[in-house]
């Protein structure tokens, strides 16, 4: 079934799909542009997730758009706060009619005679396959696996008598009221979760194989309280806005510069909130800040948990399953009626998208990026891909507005395909996210689109020199081809 010719197809209707149609709903409105996503629903991520206490994990200054700024004083904001946002955003910008749900895109195939992205989408509605054709192919897919989280073979797994839950499929009939509770694992999700169901569980209990950092804000920016009294909340907005960046700027390069200090720092705010009565050892990663995601914690909501008794913290290996919940390395057993497996997810590359140049089918882990937005090679394709170390939308914001500046320069000089080509830079081992040390980053590595070795072709993961970058140099800069 054909469907349509479009200028620009995006794909994904979640936080970066959305803010690239927008940008473009209002540099280009003659524009033919669609968004194919998958689900029945925007939001991607904020969709797909429905466990206790979802929320951002970046402060909503600088994870809100840049061309719709977020006017409330809360920091963090929860995942039903964040679709409200998100529903108003695509209101403003007029592109509710551009979205196309239930698309689950399976190929793209570069057809060079044609100068156009032949798309090939299989809706799940009418259970029928149905075909685009585009100019310009934005993959806003994200870069983890929407069908599935990261289970560890856990042994004994089958005879255990409870509920085992991943937070990624959280299902909605699930009562924890009263019950014991054991949520397995360290990170961002294992931090929400766990506060989240203290005082209604009966107890919570989080068993970590390694420790995180975490870092506390609070739940109310006062600072944008008191400029919102004194100016238009976009302006004041946009203060706090460059304020969160600043400080984020700060916080990672001193995280990078003087490990050991900001260690200190981070255990030391830890302790205070703790106590005595907690040992530091749950509290003291064997790494370096930053080598993995800090965890945000909003009015430090885990620590006072763990500090009241509603949930306490065990580090420890797991030995087996057993039916009445999880025995230890050290030999202690833990009673679970309910395990949250709060183990990470998998990486899943283009969306899990067959990418092809006329048919030859194109590996992602033997290409490089450009600018952090095109692909070595291929033509009239983007990839939306945020900072790992910084709010994820401020990467979405410059990359859009990179977009419309090529879309410009190709409208002005008459250029129907832009491909970046490589004649300088050596590829090297590096994935573009090989920044971060964390298990699924380590687990799909390989699958991962490479760095080069110096220029366009190196993934910064930093803003101020990504704004220059994308926002100042020239488009055509000798390495981006353009032709007719």
């Amino acid at each position: 079934m054909n469907t349509g010719h479009f200028d620009i197809l995006i794909i994904g209707a979640g936080i970066s799909g959305i803010g690239i149609a927008c940008r473009v709903a209002q540099r280009f409105p003659g524009k033919r542009m669609a968004i194919l996503e998958r689900r029945g629903a925007v939001g991607g991520t904020w969709d797909l997730f429905r466990y206790p206490g979802i929320r951002s994990d970046s402060d909503m200054f600088s994870y809100a758009y840049d061309l719709k700024p977020w006017l409330r004083p809360e920091i963090l904001a929860s995942g039903r706060e964040i679709l409200g946002y998100l529903d108003a955003t695509i209101e403003e910008f007029g592109i509710r009619d551009r979205i196309v749900f239930g698309q689950r895109v399976e190929s793209a195939d570069w057809d060079s005679a044609g100068t156009v992205w032949r798309v090939t989408a299989y809706d799940e509605e009418r259970q029928q396959r149905r075909h685009y054709t585009a100019r310009f192919l934005v993959l806003s897919t994200g870069y983890y696996d929407h069908d599935r989280g990261y289970m560890p073979p856990f042994p004994g797994l089958d005879t255990f008598r409870g509920r085992v839950i991943h937070p990624q499929h959280w299902p909605d009939d699930l009562d924890y009221a009263g019950k014991s509770v054991v949520v397995i694992g360290s990170g961002a999700t294992a931090a929400t979760v766990v506060p989240a169901m203290a005082g209604t569980a009966g107890h919570v209990t989080m068993l970590q194989r390694s420790p995180s950092y975490y870092f506390d804000v609070p739940s109310t920016d006062i600072v944008f309280r008191i400029l919102r009294r004194i100016l238009p909340g976009r302006l004041a907005a946009r203060g706090a806005r460059s304020r969160s960046h600043g400080l984020q700027h700060l916080l990672f390069n001193a995280c990078r510069r003087w490990p050991r200090l900001t260690r200190r720092l981070l255990l030391r705010r830890v302790r205070k909130q703790v106590g005595p009565g907690i040992d530091m050892q749950h509290f003291t990663p064997r790494y370096a800040p930053w080598d993995e995601r800090l965890c945000i914690l909003p009015e430090d909501d885990l620590l006072h948990a763990l500090r009241s008794g509603q949930a306490s913290i065990v580090t420890d290996t797991i030995e087996s399953f057993t039916p009445g919940g999880i025995r230890l390395a050290s030999g202690q057993e833990l009673e679970a009626d309910i395990i949250v497996s709060a183990t990470g997810f998998n990486l899943k590359v283009f969306g899990g998208i067959r990418v092809t140049l006329d048919g030859t089918p194109c590996s992602p882990n033997e290409l490089m990026t450009y600018k952090g937005v095109l692909v070595e090679g291929l033509p009239n394709l983007a990839v939306i891909f945020g900072y790992i170390n910084f709010s994820w939308t401020a990467k979405v914001d410059i990359a859009g507005e990179y977009l419309c500046r090529l879309f410009e320069h190709m409208d002005a000089t008459g250029a129907a395909v832009a491909t970046p080509r490589n004649e300088d830079a050596q590829c090297t081992n590096e994935s573009i996210m090989s920044a971060l040390r964390s298990g699924y980053v380590a687990r799909g590595a390989d699958d991962l689109p490479r760095q080069g070795d110096s220029g366009q072709w190196r993934v910064n993961h930093n803003y101020r020199l990504d704004r220059r970058m994308l926002l100042k140099d020239p488009v055509d800069d000798g390495v981006l081809e353009m032709r007719p």
